[in-house]
């Protein structure tokens, strides 16, 4: 009997791709939609002894393999930083150089890394059920790395299937897209969000709020829950942020704090288009200023986000934070 993914729009979604044909598919979408559990769903099913046209059996010693993160004919090609997240194990040189503090785990996916990928997509099959890379998020791989991996794609061994699962696309390169089968995640249903969210132990009451901070997306909204996220705080964030108190997301990353921003930006758009909001209540929000000054601070908010992960003083970048936010929010012009 076949394992079902436990979000069904992810189980619907792995059925229907497993069902065709193809070497390489690029699986894409916002994120919080379930890329990286769609892929594993992807690959338990291609590599499993018992597989059935609905997924992986569950059962068999392959995915028990995966279950313990030691499968012999499945490649994990992620940045180090997801790597140890997620529990799977780093290359015995790259785990020795962390542990004896010669460098910092990469947040990127590192030319190494895509090199024993290569190695590993050249090597003869240990189970007989083929070989499987999955590379999450594809958009940590930089141009070299990229490149290594497009050679790859073009002239894959005849045994060795790609997924490649990112919420940024764009950021791409377009001849690995082009080498590749999109598809677009799918959106739940209210619903379907909805009890999963509940079987993930999220207090029912506080989940209609947390979806909506999160745009829809059920696994973003899982993460903000299991972040210590309050609903009332996140409703309450927009006209704290027009006074300018920030102290809402002083503790918060700065990575964290800029898509705060960006979503208040976005739903201030929104309303002053004559939209709905997507990420608050229209009444959590402060009257919008002109169009000019939230193109402004939209494109002050896409500069920042740039240097978001490596700011140079964390401190100092989200004081400007605020008060760049105060700002726009107060402007008459």
């Amino acid at each position: 009997m076949a394992v079902m993914s436990a979000q069904p729009w992810i189980a619907a979604q792995a059925e229907q791709l497993l069902a065709q044909r193809g070497h390489a598919w690029l699986l894409q979408g916002p994120s919080g939609l379930g890329q990286f559990t769609l892929a594993m769903d992807i690959v338990r099913a291609w590599l499993c002894e018992r597989a059935t046209p609905q997924g992986a059996c569950g059962s068999c010693e392959s995915c028990h393999q995966i279950d313990v993160h030691s499968h012999t004919d499945l490649c994990m090609l992620m940045p180090e930083t997801v790597m140890m997240e997620l529990g799977w194990p780093l290359a015995e040189k790259a785990q020795s150089e962390i542990d004896d503090k010669k460098r910092k785990p990469s947040k990127e996916i590192r030319v190494e890394a895509m090199r024993d990928a290569i190695e590993f997509a050249q090597r003869t099959s240990g189970r007989g059920r083929g070989k499987a890379v999955l590379v999450y998020p594809a958009e940590r791989m930089n141009h070299v790395t990229a490149n290594a991996l497009l050679k790859t794609l073009e002239e894959p061994a005849g045994d060795t299937r790609f997924v490649l699962a990112t919420d940024a696309a764009h950021l791409l390169l377009p001849t690995i897209r082009s080498r590749c089968i999109a598809h677009t995640m799918a959106w739940p249903s209210d619903e379907e969000a909805t009890a999963w969210l509940a079987a993930q132990e999220v207090p029912r009451a506080d989940i209609p709020a947390l979806l909506q901070a999160a745009g829809g997306r059920p696994e973003d909204a899982l993460g903000f829950a299991r972040a210590g996220g309050d609903p009332k705080m996140w409703a309450s964030l927009p006209k704290a942020i027009a006074r300018g108190d920030g102290g809402a997301i002083s503790g918060w990353h700065p990575a964290q704090a800029i898509d705060a921003l960006t979503k208040i930006c976005h739903d201030l758009l929104a309303v002053k288009a004559g939209a709905q909001p997507r990420f608050f209540s229209p009444g959590d929000l402060p009257v919008p200023p002109t169009f000019q000054a939230l193109n402004a601070w939209a494109r002050e908010l896409m500069r920042a986000a740039r240097t978001a992960e490596h700011p140079l003083n964390a401190g100092l970048m989200h004081e400007s934070l605020v008060s760049q936010a105060r700002q726009a929010l107060n402007s008459k012009s």
